[in-house]
């Protein structure tokens, strides 16, 4: 493929930037805006915004109007949201929304330290697995491993099977499966 302004931020997103506002000919409304984007043949995609899958191994003429940027989550990957924050010291994130963009296996980790100093690089982190089971429908949140101080010893996750009426886009979905967690590995089953 010859598209050389979209790119792979970290292993699930593809990002395709709109850097300009076409106008009808003529006047200053703005026009209906496409562009090329070409996604990769080793996975089947979600279109970020509508929960949409297509197949990998494809260009097409994405719909991009200046205010919605084209992204593409990759089949098997866990993307976690949290609540809306001004700044990242405000609060913990809980509960935090786990979208399973299903089609394939994913693991993940989600990283946490005291987010106004440097003391993670004295070891002060936690870190909690996920995985989920394309064939079995199982999530795994596994043991957490390390603690800082602040550290919410007990929290909530929404589970999300991506599809297009759930999970999709910027507001926190209305259809989870909610999970309390303290630490310990659960096993979860998705229907």
């Amino acid at each position: 493929n010859n598209i050389t302004d979209q790119y792979m931020f970290g292993p699930a997103f593809l990002v395709n930037p709109v850097t300009e506002q076409l106008y009808s000919m003529g006047t200053n409304v703005p026009a209906e805006k496409t562009r090329k984007v070409y996604l990769p043949k080793a996975a089947s995609w979600f279109d970020f915004w509508t929960g949409k899958i297509l197949i990998g191994g494809q260009t097409i003429n994405a719909s991009a109007p200046i205010e919605i940027m084209p992204l593409y989550i990759k089949a098997g990957s866990i993307v976690p949201m949290g609540p809306f924050l001004q700044y990242a010291t405000e609060k913990p994130a809980d509960p935090i929304e786990l979208r399973i963009y299903p089609g394939a296996d994913a693991k993940f980790e989600l990283y946490e330290d005291e987010n106004d100093n440097y003391n993670y690089e004295k070891g002060k982190y936690a870190i909690i697995p996920f995985a989920w089971n394309d064939k079995e429908k199982i999530v795994t949140i596994g043991e957490r491993t390390g603690y800082f101080d602040g550290m919410l010893k007990e929290r909530s996750f929404n589970i999300v099977i991506v599809n297009p009426s759930s999970g999709t886009g910027l507001e926190l979905s209305k259809n989870y499966k909610s999970i309390h967690y303290s630490g310990n590995i659960i096993k979860i089953v998705m229907e």
